[in-house]
């Protein structure tokens, strides 16, 4: 993945940075390349050698108002907001890319979200959000807008007390009705972009449950997977493992790109975050949220079952 790239824009894409930033840790003997500090930041990296970046201490810079950023709000009050994220909307700066993020659509239409960073808590380009979607996911994302919603909301999504549920597609048709992927999850060694099955992984557990099963025109099976924990693609590296990889994922599918070829747009998968629950940060009431499958996906299948 970043063979033959330059050190300085290896760095930004790992971590987030900006190249200023990047470069700046490189300089200053922060990153080391095959347990070397390297200093040059034009030097290029080669498949199989291994970058170790030592970001403490480096602020990002604070998120800007994005007023041009659209989703849909399925619910606010004073405490939280819940969005319906599109599927090609970033969630927030990240890999070098500063603008177009639902981190800064939120922030001009929510202002007071900003002053969660100023009150300790939560980063400064990522104010109020708690979890996070892939860019090519689409679905309920919940944000915090006071104090007692970021820590309730980041203590529910740590302890897995807060239920996530996703619709997906996926290659073959799944055996068993139902079933339980537990299998840690870790950063590839050879791919740091990526994500894998790995027993230096963290603890991961996804449950999903089979709603139909399609021929036409490939074999592809529709799954409600269920998060008992909540590790980055999760759910998109549990269905490969199993040898089901969600249809249009090109980076864990393994050259499947899509059950219907050219119905889904590059980049775009077969995965919904359909349905999301957690304790309410005012009272503790149990609230759902819900967010009925988009177009796109639902056009890919012969017929669409409700989500259970």
């Amino acid at each position: 993945m970043l063979d033959g790239i330059r050190l300085d824009r290896a760095v930004s894409f790992v971590t987030g940075l900006s190249r200023a930033a990047a470069a700046q840790l490189i300089d200053d003997g922060q990153v080391l390349v095959d347990g070397v500090a390297q200093t040059r930041r034009s030097a290029v990296l080669r498949s199989g050698s291994r970058l170790v970046v030592d970001d403490a201490g480096i602020e990002p810079a604070a998120l800007e108002p994005e007023p041009g950023v659209e989703f849909a709000v399925v619910f606010t009050d004073e405490d939280i907001v819940v969005v319906d994220k599109p599927w090609d909307l970033v969630v927030h700066p990240g890999s070098g890319r500063r603008n177009g993020t639902l981190a800064g659509g939120i922030l001009a239409r929510f202002p007071d979200v900003g002053g969660l960073v100023a009150a300790g808590y939560g980063e400064a380009d990522r104010p109020g959000i708690v979890h996070r979607l892939d860019r090519g996911t689409s679905g309920l994302l919940v944000v915090a807008r006071t104090p007692r919603a970021f820590r309730s909301l980041g203590e529910q999504m740590a302890d897995h007390t807060a239920e996530r549920r996703y619709a997906a597609l996926v290659h073959g048709h799944v055996a068993e009705d139902r079933g339980l992927v537990d299998a840690p999850v870790g950063r590839s060694s050879r791919q740091p972009t990526l994500m894998t099955v790995s027993s230096a992984g963290r603890d991961a557990r996804t449950a999903y449950e089979v709603l139909a099963r399609y021929d036409d025109p490939l074999p592809a099976t529709l799954v409600v997977a269920t998060l008992e924990t909540g590790r980055t693609h999760q759910v998109r590296v549990h269905m490969a493992a199993i040898g089901h990889p969600v249809v249009g994922d090109t980076r864990y599918g393994k050259g499947q790109t899509s059950n219907r070829p050219g119905a889904l747009a590059p980049g775009r998968f077969f995965l919904h975050a359909f349905e999301l629950a957690f304790d309410h940060p005012a009272d503790g009431s149990r609230v759902t949220f819900r967010a009925p499958l988009p177009g796109d996906l639902a056009a890919l299948l012969p017929d669409v079952p409700e989500l259970a």
